[in-house]
Formats: C-alpha cells, structure tokens, sequence
C-alpha cells in the first residue's frame, strides 16, 4: 500500500448499454477492447498507465497532472479524427483529478478518485471534466484551456465540488460561462423554457428546480407509461440548466442547433448532464421519436 499524490483519469464510454444491444456482446467488445488498445501508446507518451480495466472504462494514473491533461486532449481528439466515416463509432468521456490516492495491489482509492469517477458520470460524450483544485495544480498555460461550469456533490464530501470543462478543440458553438464578472452575469439572466403538450413551463432563479414524472406530484406530469412516477429533475446550477435522471428507463437527450440540426443523442441513467441550447428530452423512450413521453426545452434571455 502506498499514500501518494497522483492524477487519476477515467475514461468510459459512452451509452455501453447500448452499443451492446445493438452490436451483440462479440462485436462491441472487440470493438470497445480495439478502442482502448490505441490508447495505450498515448498514455505512454504521456508517462501514464492503465491500473485497472473495467470493461466500458479504463483508470489510469499518471504523476503529473499536466501530463493527465495532455493524455485526455489527445485521446479525445484521436478518437474524434479515427472515427470520421465510422459506422460503429466510440465515443468516450473523461474525467481527471490530481490529489492524494493510496495504490494497493493494482488499484487505486481515496477521495480523489472518488471526484474522478463522477465527474466521469457527469461528462457528456466527447468530454473532458475536472475539478477546480486540479485545474489550480495546472500549469498556467493549461490552465487557460478550461472553463468553469458548476458545482457538484460527491458522495462522502460534505461541500460540493466544482467542476471544470477542459477545451480540447475549437467549438464555435460553445456555451459562455462564467470565465468574467460580466459573462457570469448574462449567464445567470438566462432562463430555460419546457414545452410539453403545449403548455409551456419556465426554470429560472425565482424557479431554480422542476420536476418531471407520471406521479400527479411533479410540476411536470408526463402522461406516458414510458416514464417513471418520479422520472428527472431540472436544475438551475451557477448560469447553467442541469438535469438529473431519476428513473429506471432513464432519459434521452437530443440537442439539437439554431438550424434544428441535431446532435447525436445521449441516453442518460441515473446521471446529469448540463443542457444545450436546445433541444428534446425523452423520458423512458427516444427523443427522436415525439410524443407524450418528450418535452421540448430551449435557453432564453430574461
């Protein structure tokens, strides 16, 4: 047993469940396994190594936190230019935290890997989260290549944690968050509007929470057998709009662009996510296919 402090990076991939529904068990592990292979050399180039496999996900420790940062950006970003015109495409998200662990016959505990793996959970695909005491572990430059996003509870802490994006590419769609007094600001001017079968439902700062279920209790009563009584929850969280699945189905995400393009969906179970600018939820079955069961949201400035 040795008390050490390390960087610590999950990686997982996305919505496993059903990839291997689709695929058959044989295929997407062969596929998920040919994945992690070409992680290997860029963990190495970046001094790191995989101390446990967990067969939709891979924690591996380095012992510099700029080194995490480097291995994550250059993982995403491979993974991303490998998998253009793919059928079947990975896509993986990350998590990584800097801070004390102890290593123990091949594995890894305390509280910092605790932070690592739900920040893992709370990552939507193709991203990378950390916290903030591990973006101050940093070197400056890296520093600047992460933004601020909310806080977070960890199971076990008694005070929230705060979460950090790391802006591994260029994406001119990015949402503005709270990198200055004035974006902060504008941030938390911002409103988040439900529809559902036509009524139209507001989360704000005098609304900060809504709830969604087929239980008569919820301010959103879904009429669908799809949904469970007590089914997700919306949040407003520091500028931004989180939801929270509850349910045994879960809830599939469908953001859509300005044009009504839209994105790959991202099926959520008993994980958050931070909402787009627009788009559709599903609540125990796709979004993509509109009904009772899905409501449609969208970001508005007050």
């Amino acid at each position: 047993m040795e008390n050490v402090h390390r960087a610590v990076l999950f990686v997982d991939v996305t919505d496993s469940t059903r990839i291997y529904e689709s695929l058959g068990d044989t295929v997407a592990l062969a596929l998920i396994n040919g994945t992690f292979s070409k992680l290997e050399p860029i963990l190495a180039r970046h001094l790191g190594g995989v101390v446990k496999a967990l067969g939709d996900g891979l924690i591996c420790v380095f012992e510099d936190p700029d080194h995490a940062f480097r291995a994550a950006c250059e993982i995403q970003a491979a993974l991303r230019a490998a998998a253009q015109g793919e059928r079947n495409r990975i896509q993986l998200k990350i998590g990584f935290t800097y801070g004390p662990v102890i290593l123990d016959k091949g594995d890894v505990f305390g509280d910092t890997m605790n932070v690592c793996a739900r920040l893992a959970t709370l990552a939507n695909p193709e991203q990378i989260l950390t916290s903030a005491a591990t973006v101050e572990a940093l070197s400056p430059g890296l520093r600047a290549h992460c933004r601020a996003l909310f806080p977070t509870r960890v199971k076990g802490k008694a005070e929230e944690v705060p979460v950090c994006e790391v802006l591994w590419r260029f994406d001119p769609a990015l949402t503005e968050t709270n990198l200055t007094r004035a974006a902060f600001a504008r941030a938390l001017q911002q409103s988040l509007k439900i529809i559902y079968r036509g009524n139209i439902y507001v989360v704000n700062r005098a609304r900060p929470t809504l709830q969604m279920g087929r239980d008569d209790t919820n301010d959103i009563v879904i009429v669908s057998l799809f949904a469970s009584r007590i089914h997700a929850r919306v949040s407003s969280r520091e500028g931004h709009f989180v939801l929270t699945d509850l349910s045994s189905n879960g809830t599939f995400l469908l953001p859509e662009d300005d044009s009504g393009v839209q994105a790959a969906e991202i099926h959520l179970r008993r994980e958050e996510a931070v909402l787009p600018g627009r788009g559709w939820l599903g609540l125990g079955k796709n979004a993509t296919i509109h009904g009772d069961h899905s409501v449609r949201f969208s970001l508005q400035s007050e």
